[in-house]
């Protein structure tokens, strides 16, 4: 398991991606869904077509991480094209790494700070 920095934020490219780019889709982050600085720490999250892979992509301790994850007999349910990325938290990713959809939980109304990310997948 791997763990993200307080300011990390997460970013889902909503569609498909062709996901057989490898490290080549940091170009996707740059010149696709328009982030200047795709080395701040910020994960980046793509699906393929069949919804059954999904890739994370960070930059943490001089280098650029890739962490993949395919499920052999289910999909994952990801946020549908509209919006070039969903911002969600890292208890959503975790839901979504899971296998939960995130369309069908709901979060508790508790207290945030401003300026936290509470956007729904």
């Amino acid at each position: 398991m791997f763990t993200l920095g307080g300011g990390a934020k997460i970013f889902l490219a909503t569609g498909t991606t062709d996901l057989r780019r490898g490290f080549s889709l940091c170009t996707v982050i740059e010149h696709q869904l328009g982030f200047e600085r795709p080395l701040n720490g910020d994960v980046f999250g793509f699906i393929n077509r069949r919804r059954n892979l999904v890739k994370l992509f960070w930059f943490s301790e001089g280098g650029m991480c890739v962490l993949g994850k395919r499920l052999p007999r289910s999909t994952f349910r990801w946020p549908e094209a509209g919006e070039k990325t969903v911002a969600i938290t890292s208890a959503q990713l975790q839901l979504l790494l899971s296998g939960i959809d995130l369309k069908q939980t709901r979060s508790r109304k508790w207290w945030r700070r401003e300026g936290a990310t509470t956007s729904e997948a």
